[in-house]
């Protein structure tokens, strides 16, 4: 092994080897051989509510070969990608996951948009809005790499190294790697997928140098990372994003859906009365105050006035597809484990009942649902 204090900035084969497979969207054969034959299977489930999950590099047809093997009896079912701030199609079905700015609490919320595929054939304004709003992640990318590594930084890097206990030769170790991928990103002789260029390339960069160095080195260098991440992403300029309300006024004018994923996360959502279809009130990273929002959804219904359409309770399985295709010790072990359409908190007793209270279920749900947005 490498040790760090001898770390250059000169970019090797090695480097460039692994950042070209690191962008690279294209699957291997044994990846597409992995998503289409999933380990689990879900014989007794007989419906399929997929309508917050992530593609990323993963096509849908391949998406959906999943997910009819993981679900062999389910004869009702909606499933709709939501990529994140990039409109998919799936299907009769197309969805995206969108940045917004709620401007009444002052940050950002994400929102589920739903359509049927043939009322977002032109939909130009909406979609220039999605590709506008899509381009952060890669701007934020750029932002998280000069604060790992330029001098007006300083002091950011401090708190970073203050909260995570990184010493001075791990951040200048950090400093190097990056400076490196910032270089091959911007030297690079074709113009890369913005669908790469998200902070988890930095993250997938210094988990790579595993091969050549300690992994508890690593390790350590990997949590200052993300240490500097939160501390950009929590000074990223709200105004970069489209106010909440536009983007469901352009979504309406289509004859689109809207639901609010994981309100919890930004649970002032509940009392802004936006127009909305509905809340998810459970996914794997939101669950815990899922009865809760169950509470709430039937107390807003019973409220409501007559023009107003009811509710829905949804639930996502918020999965990203992208994760099953890395390397074991680059996977966010609690993403890799999500599956798309498993949401096993419509079988929990507790929640059902709630749920009853309501007259709520997934079968219904999707019935619902499929009617709103034809």
């Amino acid at each position: 092994m490498l040790d760090i204090k001898d770390a250059t900035e000169e970019i090797t084969f090695w480097d460039l080897t692994v950042f070209e497979k690191l962008i690279s969207l294209d699957l291997t054969a044994a990846q597409v051989d992995g998503i289409i034959h999933p380990e689990l299977c879900f014989e007794d489930e007989e419906s399929v509510l997929a309508i917050h999950w992530h593609p990323e590099m993963v096509n849908t047809s391949t998406a959906v070969a999943r997910i009819k093997a993981m679900f062999p009896r389910a004869t009702e079912s909606l499933i709709i990608p939501t990529q994140h701030n990039n409109i998919m199609t799936c299907g009769n079905y197309a969805g995206a996951e969108v940045d917004c700015r709620a401007s009444a609490f002052n940050r950002k919320i994400q929102i589920l948009l739903h359509f049927e595929k043939n009322k977002i054939e032109g939909a130009h304004t909406l979609r220039t809005m999605i590709a506008h709003t899509g381009k952060y992640r890669s701007t934020q990318l750029f932002e998280f790499m000069a604060a790992m590594c330029d001098p007006p930084f300083e002091n950011l890097l401090q708190e970073a190294a203050r909260n995570t206990g990184a010493e001075e030769n791990l951040i200048r170790f950090a400093a190097i790697q990056i400076r490196k991928l910032r270089r091959m990103i911007e030297e690079h002789p074709f113009n890369i997928d913005e669908l790469s260029l998200k902070n988890k390339l930095l993250i997938n960069y210094l988990n790579s140098q595993r091969d050549l160095y300690d992994d508890h080195i690593i390790d350590r260098t990997v949590i200052f990372a993300y240490g500097v991440k939160e501390i950009v992403k929590r000074r990223f300029r709200l105004d970069y994003f489209y106010e909440v309300r536009e983007i469901i006024e352009e979504t309406r004018a289509l004859g689109g859906g809207v639901i609010v994923p994981h309100p919890e996360q930004f649970w002032p959502v509940l009392l802004a009365d936006y127009d909305v279809d509905g809340y998810e009130v459970w996914n794997p990273q939101s669950r815990e105050y899922t009865e809760f929002l169950i509470q709430v959804v039937i107390k807003k219904n019973m409220t409501a006035t007559g023009r107003m359409r009811p509710l829905m309770v949804v639930m996502g399985d918020d999965a990203h597809l992208g994760e099953k295709i890395l390397e074991p010790e680059m996977q966010s072990p609690e993403k890799a484990s999500r599956e798309v359409g498993y949401q096993p908190a419509w079988q929990d007793p507790v929640i059902r009942e709630s749920l009853m209270a309501g007259n709520f279920n997934k079968e219904k749900v999707i019935r619902d649902y499929k009617e709103r947005l034809h």
